[in-house]
């Protein structure tokens, strides 16, 4: 089982991306950000680009297993952000807002859950969370979803591409 598998472990990310968000997310930008979070090379996929070295020294990887079929693990996760978003909901971590469109947002008990996250990946994710994010806020609904299409494409390591 892997932990993206794990009900906890997911709702602690979106738990995380909500935090460092600090503001209302509709959902289809909050699985955005939480899935490219947790996969933030497919943004930084240049070797010059600024973001690529914060990333790798915070332990991100594109060798990864993960990288290696982008659209089929975020179709994945997209299954599970609903029943995610309502066990936290129903929890009290997080309220809906209905206004104009319908954003989430953390409670005052989900930000005291989420500022106790101490373990070394949760510090690793909410790097990846903040450059998602700081790249991708401004983005129109339109831009993010075209981006998407791109940064769902494979990363292969240098070793694949001399070998195709």
């Amino acid at each position: 089982m892997t932990p993206d598998e794990v009900s906890a472990f997911r709702r602690a990310r979106i738990l995380l991306v909500l935090a460092v968000a600090e503001e209302g997310v509709d959902a289809e930008r909050l699985g955005i950000y939480e899935f490219l979070a947790g996969h933030p090379l497919l943004l930084a996929r240049a070797e010059d680009d600024p973001d690529r070295t914060a990333l790798r020294l915070a332990g991100f990887d594109e060798r990864t297993v993960a990288y290696d079929s982008p659209a089929q693990r975020f179709v994945t996760a997209q299954l599970h952000l609903s029943r995610d978003l309502t066990a936290l909901v129903t929890q009290g971590l997080v309220r809906v807002s209905a206004a104009g469109r319908v954003t989430y947002r953390l409670t005052d008990e989900g930000v005291d859950i989420a500022s106790r996250f101490t373990a070394m990946y949760a510090q690793t994710y909410i790097t990846a969370v903040r450059i998602v994010i700081r790249r991708l806020r401004r983005l129109s609904g339109r831009k993010l979803r075209e981006g998407l299409r791109q940064w769902l494409l494979p990363v292969y390591s240098g070793q694949l591409k001399g070998s195709l």
